[in-house]
């Protein structure tokens, strides 16, 4: 079939042609923005889910819609070992213009872009000059702690869209890989915002363990956000993100042939696309049997290998990698750390370090205590391709600056 006509997207966060399944999370959210721009209170969201499951497409698509109501957005990516300020000044700063510095700007845009300037400086981050008197925002988000500026920075900001009748939209991507005073600070400045009820919403999206971290970064988090859990799709939304798209360039598959995509895809939305994009560039012509889906499965299979998997692999030591395999040979989980640590053949004790780090970096994550669980999807399977032997480890001593040897 004609490759250029190829409708399936895979990628990071780019906009499938069918947005299956999400009808509900968005006309939610849509509500929410209407009732922050009519001055009404709204919880802020963060979408948990794994890899795969469509989090940041959807945070785009929210971003998107927010912008065509009105409201002034500032969107970021958190990667690891980030700054907040740093990520966030810029953002912002062409919020504040978005708010229009120029125009009859009053006193609470210049206390904003102010205080912006004043964040910025205290942060040590470097932004373009903002047209305002530097005295209009003395002792404003200042200090250089992170959870006193930032609230008053977002309380100045959120005023000014108030002024000038609209609202402040913060859209956060990988929230996980906040420190834990960057992500207290959020949350302190969305409570200072909610109890004053100003004209600002946030809405991030991360890893399943974001809820648990929000909790411990400050109790009432729970009570602030809502959290949407963003998975699979539904057997019928699955089928409808495969076949509907390539319907609209006069293609069909035969029910075995999509029944064998959404199986192999296990109804993750990546996924689905990626078997889609794969078999229609194989597939020599309407309509997909299964017998192409057979012929190409392991090009997809490979494709994701040496792309979606191996970025994640190559990232980790070689003794995470041990970790992560002794974790597949006991399934795709949850796994009982112990068990990961009988697999091993070392104590549980001796491998509390590795897990945690791979739970910083985002490759595993824990339900409830005791348990370990990966974050990507079909990990497992990976893992067991690309190590095909389990092998025991053997605890070395510790040698000094050695930060991948088991205690």
């Amino acid at each position: 079939m004609d490759r250029r006509r190829n409708p399936y997207v895979p990628g990071a966060g780019l906009q499938p042609p069918e947005l299956a399944g999400r009808d509900r999370l968005l006309e939610n959210a849509a509500i929410d923005m209407d009732r922050v721009l009519a001055g009404r209170p709204a919880k802020g969201l963060i979408l948990l889910g794994l890899r795969g499951v469509g989090k940041t497409v959807l945070l785009n698509r929210l971003c998107k819609l927010a912008q065509d109501k009105g409201v002034r957005t500032a969107r970021i990516e958190a990667p690891e070992g980030s700054s907040l300020p740093e990520l966030l000044t810029p953002e912002l700063r062409r919020v504040v213009h978005a708010l229009d510095l120029r125009r009859a700007a009053g006193h609470r845009l210049h206390r904003a872009a102010g205080a912006l300037a004043n964040f910025a400086r205290a942060f040590k981050v470097s932004v373009g000059d903002l047209e305002f008197g530097m005295d209009l925002a003395a002792g404003e988000a200042d200090t250089g702690y992170l959870e006193q500026d930032l609230p008053r920075l977002l309380v100045a900001m959120a005023e000014a869209a108030a002024d000038r009748r609209t609202a402040v939209g913060l859209f956060i991507d990988e929230v996980q890989y906040l420190s834990s005073l960057e992500l207290a600070a959020v949350i302190v400045a969305c409570h200072e915002i909610a109890q004053r009820n100003l004209p600002l919403l946030f809405i991030g999206a991360g890893l399943p363990q974001v809820a648990a971290l929000a909790g411990k970064a400050k109790s009432y988090a729970e009570r602030l956000f809502d959290y949407p859990q963003v998975g699979s799709l539904e057997h019928f939304d699955a089928r409808l993100a495969l076949v509907k798209p390539a319907r609209a360039e006069g293609v069909s598959f035969d029910d075995d042939a999509a029944d064998e995509i959404l199986a192999a895809a296990q109804n993750f939305p990546y996924f689905i696309q990626e078997w889609g994009y794969q078999v229609w560039n194989a597939a020599p012509a309407s309509p997909v049997t299964r017998g192409m889906v057979l012929d190409a499965t392991p090009e997809v299979v490979a494709h994701l290998d040496n792309n979606f998997f191996r970025v994640r692999f190559d990232r980790l030591t070689p003794l995470e990698q041990k970790y992560l395999r002794a974790m597949a040979e006991l399934g795709p989980g949850p796994c009982a750390t112990g068990r990961i640590a009988e697999t091993l053949g070392v104590r549980a004790a001796s491998v509390a370090t590795v897990r945690q780090r791979l739970i910083n970096k985002g490759m595993v994550w824990s339900r409830r205590h005791g348990e370990t669980a990966f974050t990507v999807p079909m990990f497992d399977a990976f893992m067991k391709r690309q190590m095909p032997e389990l092998v025991a480890h053997v605890p070395q001593a510790r040698r000094t600056g050695d930060s991948g040897a088991f205690p």
